[in-house]
């Protein structure tokens, strides 16, 4: 079977970066980085997370990270789709190989291009959405709090 056989289509996937965009725009909303994440198995969300690096005070705390602790432990992965409304960086990419999930969709890359190469090197089918709801709101958050976005990704070289 081909990968398109395994993810949903086009519009299932603009319904599932709706959910994760809703994380994101929760934790802007609680003074964090907006960015939100959703893992689905069988078309159905298993977790949802927002990056709570700020509100936590924990550097590890991203999007994706706060979706992995709360979907918690699974015998594996391999029937999991990632959205994340931001490229992941390498914590989170690494996290996602580790894993073994299959397949992450991305919201947008504009902002921080991430390592979609690297996941896509290890075998991750990665759909890239420049969704245009993503790159306003990091956009957005970019002009407002320039400090708090070069403390988090922006001051770092990718590795």
């Amino acid at each position: 079977m081909t990968s398109s056989e395994h993810s949903p289509g086009t519009s299932d996937h603009t319904k599932l970066m709706q959910a994760a965009y809703a994380q994101a725009l929760k934790s802007y909303r609680e003074g964090g980085l907006p960015i939100g994440a959703v893992m689905v198995a069988d078309g159905q969300i298993i977790g949802e997370g927002h990056n709570r690096r700020v509100q936590d005070g924990d550097p590890t705390a991203h999007g994706e990270m706060d979706c992995f602790r709360k979907v918690g432990r699974r015998p594996h992965y391999r029937d999991v789709t990632l959205y994340t409304t931001l490229s992941p960086c390498m914590m989170c990419a690494g996290t996602v190989v580790q894993f073994g999930i299959p397949r992450v969709v991305v919201g947008e890359d504009r902002s921080f291009p991430g390592n979609i190469e690297f996941l896509r090197e290890h075998g991750v089918d990665v759909v890239l959405l420049e969704d245009a709801q993503c790159q306003q709101l990091m956009s957005r958050f970019i002009a407002e709090q320039p400090a708090l976005w070069n403390e988090d990704i922006a001051g770092r070289e990718r590795v």
